[in-house]
Formats: C-alpha cells, structure tokens, sequence
C-alpha cells in the first residue's frame, strides 16, 4: 500500500496530503538551462505544476503561476521561485473561463514581459463508475478546464512567442488506455496529445516547438481529492514499478522540452508512466 486511505475536497490542497509530494523543494538542483526565459504555467500550485515551476525557476525562468484557488499552496511555490532568485508572479482564477486564459497571458506579458514557455498543465477529473452518474455539467467543465483553456492560452500566447518558444501540454497514460471511470478526463487528455501534434506542424515554420508529456499515476492533491479512499491506498501499485509517481520525477522532461537542449523535440508525446506503455 503507498499511501494511506484519505479523501480531500476538489481541488484538493497539497500541505493537507499524507505522505506530502515530493515535488523537488529539497531535491532539485538547476544547471542554467533555462536563464532568461519566462514561463507561464498552470496548475503551479501544487503536484506536478508546483515541480515544474521549482525546477524552472532553479533552471533560471522567470514564472506565472497560474491557480485555481489553494492560496497557502500557490503562496509556498512563489517563495521557492523567489528563492531562486527568480521573478513570480501568482494569478488567480479559473481557467475554464476564456478570458480568464487571456489574462494570465496578457499578465506575463505585461509585468515579466514576454512568455518564451506555456506549460498548460492544470486539470480536472472526478472517478464515476457508470456513463448516467456523469452530470452534463461535469462534462462540461473537464473539457473546459482541460482542453478549451489549452486553446485560449495558445491563442494568447502564440502571438508574443519566438522563434525557440515551447509549448507543452499535460496529456497522460489515460490518452490511449483510458481508465473507465475517468471517461471524460481520458476524452480530453487524449485530445491534448492530439491538439499538441497539430500544433507542433502549424507553429513550426515560427520556430515554435509543441509537445505533451504523458504521466501515469501521479502523487498529487487530484487523487485524493476525485477518486475514493480505498482507490486512493492503491493508487499506483498497478504500474511495472509497483508505486505511484512523484510531481518531482516529471519536471526533468518538461525542463528539457521547454530547454535549447531540446531544439529539434517537436510533436513528440514523451511517457513517464512508471513503466505503463502507451501506443
């Protein structure tokens, strides 16, 4: 058993998980590989977005730390960033709102000065067990979160980005082995790592790169907060490895994909699935 049965309210905080994430605040150690750019990402908070933005700013990026609502988890996250020696900025709101998307765009530009990096990361998901328990608005709003606000931000943020930018999408194992009890979540993930492949053909005469990273079964504040305790004990132990993921053992391919050591990277959907396979 990884972790104990534990159940959370959506969308979860991460200070109120046990075992905490690991998501490199004692761990990851920057080379310089990404001095000077400025990064926007969502869901930064906390799990895998809160790995990401530690490692970007210990990389040298500057970072918009995009959030729902965890205040005292997105207030932890810009310390580190600060720490760092790094500029952060915190925008709250929903992303599931359009304009909500363009202002988080519209603000990096506006007080870090440009974006070179959008990581559109922030997701929803809640486990039904029958097509008749989804509510339409549930439906709805994982779709919105999760694939909509990925095309308002790339809207936004393509017209401010130059050539050696990157974009990268959160997609995940689900995209081609969806679990059935997340059907909306695996829908909208497999249409990131689909929007992530045309994007990388239509942005690449700009210079602009595109590609999606797709995790397994992550430690993370989704987890015990949309799936039920004993699922949540559990979580993980299914994989080759034996053991869910860690946020911090994904923020060293989203370093790369958004670093110059990853110049010819395009269209590509890397798995960090503990040793699931995906097509």
């Amino acid at each position: 058993m990884g972790q104990p049965e534990q159940q959370q309210a959506v969308p979860g905080i991460q200070s109120e998980m046990t075992p905490m994430p690991d998501c490199g605040e004692e761990s990851y150690v920057g080379t310089g590989q990404l001095t000077g750019k400025i990064a926007v990402i969502t869901g930064a908070d906390s799990g895998i977005g809160r790995a990401v933005a530690i490692a970007y700013a210990r990389e040298g990026a500057d970072v918009v730390i995009s959030y729902l609502s965890e205040d005292s988890d997105a207030a932890e996250v810009e310390r580190y960033v600060v720490d760092a020696g790094r500029r952060a900025v915190l925008i709250k709101g929903d992303i599931a709102d359009a304009q909500h998307c363009r202002d988080v765009i519209a603000t990096a530009v506006d007080q870090l000065g440009g974006i070179d990096i959008l990581v559109s990361n922030a997701a929803y998901q809640m486990t039904r067990t029958s097509l008749a328990d989804i509510p339409d608005d549930e439906w709805d709003r994982t779709f919105d979160t999760n694939v909509r606000a990925m095309f308002h931000l790339c809207k936004a943020a393509v017209p401010h980005m130059k050539s050696g930018s990157s974009i990268i999408g959160s997609s995940s194992v689900n995209s081609d082995m969806p679990s059935p009890t997340l059907a909306p979540y695996a829908a909208t993930k497999a249409a990131i790592a689909n929007f992530c492949a045309s994007l990388a053909q239509l942005l690449g005469e700009q210079g602009i790169r595109v590609n999606s990273v797709a995790p397994g079964p992550i430690w993370t504040p989704l987890i015990p907060s949309t799936m039920p305790p004993e699922k949540v004990a559990n979580f993980g132990s299914d994989t080759p490895l034996g053991r869910a993921g860690q946020p911090a053992e994904l923020a060293p391919v989203y370093v790369l994909l958004a670093s110059d050591a990853g110049s010819y990277i395009s269209g590509a959907r890397v798995a960090v699935t503990g040793g699931r396979p995906i097509l």
